[in-house]
């Protein structure tokens, strides 16, 4: 029997974990988690502070020559135990991606899937970890090459999937022997308090994991990653951040893996199956409310299927069902706070003042939540804001070029490389 968004909210830890032990924070008062589709508070949790943040680090660095002494199957049957337990509690995990984050809950399903084959990939890889042994090119010794855990982690992790990219860290980081410290994103942390009792319930060691939940990011992250016992940061989020990041990582040459920004591209060529087009540009631009660094963010379709392209698409997006993304069907949630809302619409409107024209959509919804309507623009020029920054939000925007050279250029005309789309039936 499945539980009630009530039953299931009860079973969320609300505080901060440090050493094994669920703790009250020390920051400006609790921090409370909302519903994007209705506003209203859904559960309030710990706040720390940057003395809280050091505990943690103490507590993983504490349990980090241990953890790391633990034989590669032994981490590898807890991470699958965790896998195992996600799995059977699936459902729970997708309701409570959907109520905090506001996905379709058909999305927050298919996120749980992919998100804990995270646990279950690195469960297996734990035991695969290797070294070398061969011969020096003089042939006078022999070279040993051991892999090594590197030690305390910090993990940072965005609002749009908040299991996958928890897994996606937190996985690899215990397969290697490595302690963290998880810093979950305050408008959806509940999902990894959640993760982490599961890890917890698998037999999890205190002190390898630890989950910092703060509404003052900067100022309580930036003494941890002074702090000479950590040893490398994993961050998903945005080009800004990452730099700032960066930046505060170089004092101590940190190791640091980062996955920023997006401004993918979505290439239609004049012999382009346009119903496969139309069926690949809805999933890419409209997962997760468009709210993904992956999501196709310009639209550049050859001039002589433009028409025909954009009017199969508008047809689909207007039969999108909008609502809370708790409810079957719904294939377009809120968007995660006001300030998305705010973004999309500016982007609508600047592109339209410089000659698009709106398909259908357009605008925020009101009332209750913060949705927007799933929206199509034509004719977007260069120049539009829309063509340089990410949109995070359901707005498909379509440009125009005539020759493939023209199209390439106008797909390549951006500062990031994250990912791009094509369809074509000749790849010569």
């Amino acid at each position: 029997m499945s539980l009630s968004e009530k039953e299931l909210l009860a079973k969320v830890p609300t505080g901060l974990y440090i050493d094994g032990k669920w703790v009250t924070g020390h920051g400006n008062g609790p921090i409370k988690v909302e519903d994007p589709a209705t506003g209203k508070t859904l559960v309030e949790i710990a706040n720390a502070n940057s003395d809280d943040a050091l505990a943690a680090l103490s507590a993983a660095d504490t349990a980090q020559e241990k953890w790391a002494r633990t034989p590669a199957r032994e981490r590898a049957e807890i991470l699958r135990r965790t896998f195992d337990l996600v799995k059977a509690r699936s459902e729970e995990f997708a309701m409570l991606i959907s109520l905090e984050m506001g996905k379709p809950l058909a999305e927050a399903r298919g996120e749980v899937t992919y998100g804990n084959e995270f646990l279950r990939w690195f469960s297996e890889e734990a035991v695969r970890i290797t070294g070398r042994y061969n011969s020096n090119p003089e042939g006078t010794g022999k070279i040993l090459i051991a892999k090594l855990p590197v030690g305390p982690a910090f993990a940072i992790t965005p609002w749009n999937f908040p299991l996958a990219m928890a897994t996606r860290k937190i996985g690899p980081a215990l397969a290697a022997g490595c302690t963290i410290v998880v810093k979950p994103a305050e408008l959806t942390p509940l999902t990894t308090l959640m993760l982490v009792k599961t890890f917890e319930e698998a037999g999890l060691p205190a002190g390898v994991i630890n989950v910092i939940t703060t509404s003052t990011s900067s100022a309580t992250s930036g003494p941890l990653i002074a702090d000479h016992r950590l040893r490398k940061i994993t961050f998903t989020g945005s080009t800004v951040v990452g730099r700032k990041l960066i930046q505060q990582a170089s004092e101590r040459v940190l190791r640091t893996s980062m996955e920023l920004g997006g401004n993918a591209p979505f290439l239609v060529f004049e012999d382009a199956d346009l119903d496969k087009a139309v069926d690949g540009v809805m999933i890419a631009k409209f997962r997760n409310i468009g709210q993904a660094c992956t999501a196709a963010n310009r639209v550049i379709v050859h001039e002589s299927v433009a028409a025909e392209f954009a009017k199969k698409v508008t047809e689909r997006v207007k039969a999108m069902k909008i609502g809370r993304g708790t409810e079957e069907g719904v294939t377009i949630g809120p968007l995660i706070d006001t300030k998305a809302v705010a973004k999309a619409n500016e982007l609508v409107q600047d592109a339209v003042s410089k000659g698009a024209t709106v398909l259908t959509g357009g605008k925020a919804i009101e009332g209750a939540g913060t949705f927007y309507e799933p929206t199509v623009l034509t004719g977007v020029k260069p120049g539009a804001d829309i063509m340089t920054e990410e949109i995070f939000g359901p707005v498909l925007s379509i440009t125009t070029f005539k020759t493939e050279e023209e199209g390439i250029t106008i797909a390549n005309d951006t500062e990031y490389g994250l990912i791009g789309y094509v369809y074509t039936e000749d790849f010569k």
